[in-house]
C-alpha cells in the first residue's frame, strides 16, 4: 500500500499538478528508493544515479543542496536540543507566516500536537521549508519536507501518519 502510494504520488504530481519534475519529486524518489539516509551513496554518485534515472541536472543540484542544508540544520538543532530538552510553544514570526503560509503552519502544529514532531525537528522542518523557492509553501510540498526530515532522523512513522504525508488531499473522499 505504501509503495503504491509513493509511486502514485510521483506519477500523479508529475503528470497532473507540476507539469515538470522538481526537487520534491527527487526527495520522494530518495525516500522510496533508500530505506535509510545512510543507504544513500555519496553526493557525486547519487547525482549520477539520479541523472541516469532521468532527473534534470538543475533539479538534482537543488535537491542535493537542500539535503546538504538539511544535514547542517540537523546538526545545529540536535545539538541545541541536547541542552534544552524541553517543550516550548512556538511563536511564528511575521516573515515565517509570509514564507510558510497558514496551511503549512497549521500542519506543523498538527504534527507537533500529534507527537510526531518534537521541538528540534519542528525547527528543522521550518528551516527547510523556508529554504525552498515557494512562498507560501504548498501544503503538499511541506508534507514531503516533513517526510524527509523524519526519514533523515530514521524515525519510525506510524502508517496513518505516513498516509497523511503521502496522500494528496484532493484525492480524499469527502463524507
Amino acid at each position: 500500500m505504501i509503495k503504491e502510494a509513493l509511486a502514485y504520488r510521483l506519477i500523479f504530481f508529475t503528470i497532473n499538478q507540476r507539469r515538470e519534475i522538481t526537487m520534491f519529486d527527487i526527495l520522494v524518489y530518495l525516500f522510496e528508493t533508500y530505506y535509510t539516509p545512510s543507504a544513500c551513496p555519496e553526493a557525486d554518485v547519487l547525482a549520477r544515479k539520479l541523472a541516469a534515472v532521468g532527473f534534470d541536472d538543475d533539479d538534482i543540484d537543488e535537491a542535493l543542496g537542500w539535503l546538504h542544508g538539511l544535514a547542517q540544520t540537523t546538526e545545529q538543532y540536535m545539538a541545541l536540543e541536547e541542552h534544552t530538552g524541553h517543550h516550548s510553544p512556538r511563536i511564528f514570526t511575521h516573515d515565517e507566516y509570509l514564507s510558510l503560509g497558514s496551511d503549512a503552519i497549521g500542519f506543523i502544529v498538527f504534527l507537533e500536537n500529534s507527537g510526531v514532531l518534537p521541538p528540534a525537528l519542528r525547527e528543522i522542518l521550518i528551516d527547510r521549508a523556508m529554504a525552498t523557492q515557494d512562498s507560501p509553501v504548498l501544503l503538499d510540498d511541506l508534507k514531503i519536507i516533513a517526510l524527509i526530515v523524519l526519514w533523515s532522523q530514521q524515525i519510525d512513522i506510524d502508517h496513518l501518519m505516513l498516509e497523511e504525508l503521502l496522500i494528496d488531499d484532493s484525492d480524499r473522499l469527502s463524507h
